[in-house]
């Protein structure tokens, strides 16, 4: 019962959410319920944080927690093994290239050029390589980030995600790139899910499709880059003496079964309405997850942080449209 007022003031906020980016002026611009809710969230936190009653706190923190790595899980229902064979190698092979080095460069220009903290770097980095919001939000509990470090995160993918969506079609018609290259490059490169979709589609069906299923199995790759991340972060703490030796690794269980739910999905066991109302639970409980976050994001922290992530994300988004371009034709020609 102590987490049932915030989980109502979470449930609300993400049912108004909801409404808000089913207006058509919001679809247009494909702008997710996830990025109305942290947005949301941050007025209430830093305009009525004294209205906020203290018997919600434990539901919102539930929310950021419990809430987030459900919704992460349920998330594996929106993929199946057989879309990834259906692509290949050639888009599996991109997928895991701009992965690392999309996450290695972020961080190290992050921590070593820019001066920014780990957990900021790793964030934007984690964002940008794998699946935006998402991958930040999956991400957070590994790296034990604070929700102000992650709500930058957040807000940076989301600036330069959203700019990808009229970016990748102006380049397809202008450079008029090979279809089916251009679908590859399109999923392994954009942030977000939606983004992909909106962007597909503004080129043509068939590159819609193929960049969707690249995009979902780069989604996939998010339990086996947690576990690593995981695995690091523990090896580096037992280096630094933050902790002994006798500390167990932490495994993300919630990445692990995000894959066994997306092994589930693709045995086609589950009728399919089910998974539709999967995968909206996951939609709407990381939207309530979002807007935990936003609520606990103070914006004196953010100010605090300065341009510097920007930065980052200017450098990191323009390393996946010239870089990505790279790496995508050169993976085609061995493949070839």
């Amino acid at each position: 019962m102590k987490y049932l007022s915030g989980l109502v003031v979470m449930l609300v906020m993400s049912l108004v959410s909801f409404q808000i980016a089913n207006l058509n002026v919001i679809k247009h611009y494909q702008i997710s319920s996830l990025v109305i809710c942290i947005l949301m969230g941050m007025v209430l936190g830093n305009l009525f944080q004294k209205r906020i009653p203290k018997s919600a706190l434990p539901g919102i923190k539930f929310s950021q927690q419990k809430l987030l790595r459900l919704g992460i899980i349920f998330y594996g229902f929106f993929i199946t093994f057989q879309q990834i064979i259906e692509v290949g190698l050639p888009g599996l092979v991109t997928d895991a290239i701009i992965i690392v080095t999309t996450f290695i460069g972020g961080t190290f220009i992050g921590m070593k050029v820019l001066g920014l903290d780990r957990e900021i770097s790793m964030l934007t980095a984690t964002g940008s390589s794998i699946c935006g919001a998402a991958a930040i939000l999956a991400a957070e509990p590994v790296v034990k980030a604070k929700p102000h470090q992650t709500a930058v995160a957040v807000a940076t993918v989301v600036i330069f995600g959203t700019l990808a969506m009229f970016v990748y079609p102006a380049i397809f018609h202008l450079f008029h790139i090979d279809p089916r290259l251009m679908g590859i490059y399109t999923g392994a490169t954009v942030h977000e899910v939606a983004q992909v979709v909106a962007a597909g589609n503004a080129m043509n069906s068939d590159i819609a499709v193929t960049s969707v299923i690249v995009k979902l199995t780069r989604v996939m790759m998010l339990a086996p880059f947690l576990i690593a991340l995981s695995v690091y972060l523990s090896r580096s703490a037992v280096k630094e003496g933050v902790i002994s030796e006798k500390t167990k690794i932490t495994i993300p269980w919630f990445a692990v079964f995000f894959v066994v739910a997306s092994g589930i999905n693709s045995l086609d066991i589950i009728p399919q309405e089910i998974v539709h109302w999967l995968t909206q639970s996951s939609v709407f409980l990381l939207t309530m997850a979002m807007g935990a976050l936003g609520i606990d994001t103070n914006l004196t922290k953010i100010r605090g942080v300065g341009i510097k992530p920007i930065i980052l994300a200017v450098i990191l988004f323009t390393w996946l449209i010239f870089g990505g371009y790279g790496i995508t034709t050169a993976v085609a020609h061995l493949f070839h």
